[in-house]
């Protein structure tokens, strides 16, 4: 029997939500949203993912829960673009309280690299790979021989004097109206510098930009010895891959 699992991802703008064929690492049905609360509280957060809990067909009882921070065993350690009064959270403890439900909470990029990784454009890669997510910030996954190296938090690396993220984001693409040219070469920066740091053998760029891959794929520039590949699931592998997390975890 298939498995199905809810899942979350939590931008800065929106929450995103699915139904995931956890065996066939797929989606089990259309991708649903809801804005983010302002302030993006713990408590806020998670009552919108209780209403997009409820909107979706019965599935198996855990949820996986994509956030833009650092999360170690369930606990918020940072929190770059939602409301800092999450940093302190026992995030599965608030899941199980508002949601009902035991949840496995994990970093959106790692989340969406595990997607990645698993089924889509970083399958049956085992050099190093880098997962990168273009949206309010930039995220960062890295894995070695298949593995995450959890929480690497990378769109903070310094970049002009500034957080790479507020150079090279596709939020900044938005706010400065830049045309994919000069906006690719802000992203240009932002991978030799993670280049000549890790010398990876592939970048994968994901986060809802990509779906435009095709519009700026020939201005990339990736460094020597290494690729770049699109994130096969777009703007759905923060909610894919945070499902598939909770399969792995499996019941509580």
């Amino acid at each position: 029997m298939t498995r199905k699992i809810q899942g979350f991802d939590v931008g800065g703008s929106s929450v995103k939500a699915g139904l995931v064929d956890v065996d066939g690492g797929r989606l089990a049905g259309e991708l649903i949203s809801a804005p983010t609360p302002q302030p993006s509280t713990p408590q806020g957060v998670m009552e919108v993912i209780a209403g997009l809990s409820r909107r979706m067909p019965e599935a198996e009882p855990g949820i996986g829960i994509a956030l833009p921070s650092v999360v170690q065993k369930g606990h918020v350690k940072t929190a770059a673009n939602i409301d800092h009064s999450w940093i302190g959270t026992d995030a599965p403890a608030l899941a199980q309280k508002v949601v009902g439900r035991h949840a496995e909470v994990l970093n959106d990029a790692d989340a969406a690299g595990v997607a990645e990784m698993r089924w889509g454009a970083g399958k049956g890669e085992d050099g190093v790979v880098f997962m990168l997510t273009f949206g309010t910030g930039i995220g960062s996954a890295l894995f070695y021989k298949g593995q995450l190296v959890p929480n690497t938090e990378l769109g903070h690396l310094e970049l002009r004097g500034m957080d790479a993220e507020k150079w090279a984001s596709a939020h900044v693409k938005t706010v400065l109206n830049l045309d994919w040219q000069a906006w690719i070469e802000r992203v240009n920066d932002y991978l030799a510098r993670m280049h000549a740091l890790f010398w990876p053998d592939l970048f994968i760029l994901g986060g809802a930009v990509s779906a435009d891959y095709d519009r700026f794929a020939r201005l990339l520039r990736a460094g020597p010895g290494a690729r770049i590949q699109p994130a096969h699931f777009t703007g759905q592998a923060g909610v894919i891959g945070a499902a598939l997390a909770a399969a792995e975890a499996g019941p509580r």
